[in-house]
């Protein structure tokens, strides 16, 4: 499978800050990855810098393994080949919705164009919607017109920034699955940066966790949730709660109990374990250890925030999460406990 984009040892620094440091990865034609991480980490400023908008200080970037892009050896937006679908979908008010799609078009034949025209609208359900200005369409029309005009120039790349974040949430879903269909059926790549977590999940092959301008994790998402390799990576993807725990002869204690499990730690050492609300149960039969500080309803029924109970103990921590369809009361005390798993530990 061919290569759409190897990106090596990229820098990119504005006004002297730097944005993006010793970015690596690569994208095979057909695959999407999914770019995630907190505001200000960099995942918009690499849309942009791929898509040729900002210049890289350092590192290449290769598309379609041949034409590659130094800070010596720039290339024009334009001639990248890279399509590019913004957060407000950046249509032209004062163009109908066949114009849009055209604009990038303008140099074809107008058979040409025509033809092009005729598929996308077909492709993206806009057949009766051509003559249409934007302000008259909905958030998911005005949404298909935009990768309609992207995607015109026949991009080898599709570059997408938050393109769902403006839709109502009871279609966004549906968006998700159609668009990522649409993209698999035309064999294109793309890249989504997005803040939610499960967009990436229905919508990429590969998954990237990016904090302070680098990839902290690459992989399936089903890979970044099952084993992440960081406390960043967990934090962020929201995977459970973090208490601290010690390396003993059997394993980890905790203050919800002992872990069996192998670890490149001494004995004492202090780390941090994640702990998944599936990984807890109440035990009635023993002494309470927690406090339930908070309750909220949700799809998987009760989630409840629970404190320690003994504030002093050297293992105690500020709260964790919990899922029950059991139904407990604010105040009340229960003893929590951990179900035997398979843990994951981060070295503090």
């Amino acid at each position: 499978m061919s290569q759409v984009i190897n990106v090596e040892q990229l820098v990119v620094s504005l006004d002297n800050n730097i944005i993006l440091n010793d970015v690596n990865f690569s994208l095979a034609q057909g695959e999407i990855l999914g770019l995630v991480g907190p505001s200000g980490c960099g995942k918009t400023t690499l849309l942009n810098t791929l898509a040729g908008f900002i210049e890289q200080q350092s590192g290449s970037i290769t598309l379609a393994e041949q034409t590659e892009i130094t800070c010596e050896k720039m290339l024009a937006p334009e001639k990248r080949h890279v399509g590019m679908i913004f957060q407000d979908y950046a249509l032209f008010p004062h163009l109908t919705v066949g114009e849009n799609i055209c604009f990038g078009i303008q140099k074809q034949s107008k058979a040409d164009k025509q033809n092009k025209l005729t598929e996308l609208l077909a492709l993206l359900k806009l057949d009766q919607l051509a003559d249409r200005y934007p302000h008259q369409l909905s958030g998911g029309q005005q949404q298909r017109v935009a990768i309609a005009r992207a995607l015109a120039p026949e991009p080898q790349l599709l570059l997408l920034d938050e393109p769902f974040s403006n839709i109502d949430a009871r279609l966004r879903h549906e968006l998700i699955l159609e668009i990522r269909q649409l993209l698999k059926s035309l064999n294109i790549s793309a890249i989504i940066v997005t803040h939610n977590k499960d967009e990436v999940f229905s919508f990429a092959d590969i998954m990237a966790v990016m904090s302070k301008g680098q990839f902290v994790q690459v992989g399936p998402p089903a890979e970044l949730c099952q084993q992440p390799k960081s406390k960043v990576v967990a934090d962020f993807l929201q995977l459970g709660s973090f208490i601290p725990c010690q390396k003993v002869a059997q394993g980890m204690t905790t203050y919800l109990g002992l872990i069996e499990t192998q670890v490149n730690l001494q004995d004492n050492d202090r780390a941090t374990l994640l702990i998944k609300p599936n990984q807890l149960a109440i035990k009635l039969e023993q002494d309470a250890n927690m406090a339930v500080a908070h309750i909220g309803v949700t799809e998987q029924g009760f989630h409840y925030l629970l404190t320690c109970l003994d504030e002093n103990s050297p293992l105690a921590f500020e709260q964790i999460s919990f899922y029950s369809e059991q139904v407990l009361s604010v105040g009340q005390n229960v003893a929590m406990t951990l179900l035997p798993h398979q843990p994951i530990v981060f070295k503090d």
